[in-house]
């Protein structure tokens, strides 16, 4: 089971990463805290995929006082999402054809979804900014909703002021990727070890002679 999980982890976060790359070269827009690694990057000169694993790890300093604890799924993700980030946008040209981009952008939220499903249902850890989102929750006893809006407005509004991407995918990213990751979540969670039955039980369970 361990070994399915892990397997199933870095293959989400893999797939999450080139996703990443898609976006960027549909040019039409990314997600809020991409939006926010993108201006980071046009500001100071670092590939992506580095300020998306620097911003990962400060991220994680603020779990400290939140009392989060992270597993190897977090580590693993704050690391390998932007190192195959920078991998997708070496292999991956860009496209100024619309009909190119357009079918770029679709084919990265859906496979952004499949790769949330996948990193998502190993229950490994959760990322860093997910870990941010529910450890605020946790603490503050505000509704999920409310916390993770708030927070993506705040990346989204610094990231664009830093020159980050805001368009067409920025919307269509908000509005696909839940009930893409709800319908695809049950078929990629990995199922929790059943408890053994106790001695006792199957004693009591076990038919008569």
């Amino acid at each position: 089971m361990m070994t399915r999980r892990i397997t199933q982890l870095l293959i989400g976060l893999a797939m999450y990463g080139i996703s990443l790359a898609i976006f960027i070269r549909a040019g039409l827009g990314l997600d809020p805290w991409d939006v926010f690694h993108q201006g980071v990057s046009e500001k100071t000169g670092f590939s992506m995929g580095v300020v998306v694993i620097a911003v990962s790890f400060l991220v994680l300093l603020l779990w400290i006082p939140l009392r989060q604890m992270p597993g190897i799924g977090t580590i693993a993700n704050a690391i390998l999402v932007g190192l195959f980030a920078d991998l997708g946008l070496w292999l991956i040209p860009e496209f100024s054809h619309l009909g190119g981009q357009i079918a770029m952008l679709a084919g990265a939220v859906i496979l952004n979804g499949i790769a949330s499903a996948c990193y998502i249902g190993a229950r490994l850890g959760p990322g860093a900014r997910d870990g941010l989102m529910t450890g605020l929750v946790r603490r503050t006893g505000w509704s999920v909703r409310l916390v993770r809006t708030g927070i993506e407005v705040v990346v989204l509004a610094v990231g664009f002021l830093l020159g980050g991407s805001v368009g067409v995918g920025t919307v269509v990213y908000a509005l696909a990727i839940g009930p893409i990751v709800q319908v695809l979540l049950p078929k990629f969670m990995v199922p929790e070890r059943p408890q053994a039955t106790a001695p006792t039980e199957i004693v009591e369970a076990a038919p008569a002679a």
